[in-house]
């Protein structure tokens, strides 16, 4: 599991390290930190977050999720902002 953090941090560090370096305004920096701490959530807390029951804003939680499935899907959100570009002329 350590491979998990350690690759996902650096990812996380490479894309505020691009957000500085393009000169974003410190509301687009905040959403992106954002964005990267909820999915570094998923990848190194899924066992826990995936054990939530109980009450959402929504509706209710009725049963856990596999932590690998959260940890996947904290990947998935994670690398969206590189395979979009990689997959978008599939369907333009």
């Amino acid at each position: 599991m350590n491979w998990n953090r350690i690759s996902s941090g650096t990812v996380a560090l490479l894309y505020i390290s691009i957000v500085c370096a393009r000169g974003v305004d410190p509301m687009g920096l905040w959403k992106t930190a954002a964005f990267i701490l909820f999915c570094l959530a998923c990848i190194w807390f899924g066992d826990a977050m995936g054990g939530y029951v109980g009450p959402t804003a929504h509706s209710a939680v009725t049963s856990p999720t596999p932590g690998w499935l959260v940890c996947i899907l904290g990947w998935l959100l994670l690398l969206i902002p590189i395979l979009i570009p990689i997959f978008m002329p599939l369907f333009v």
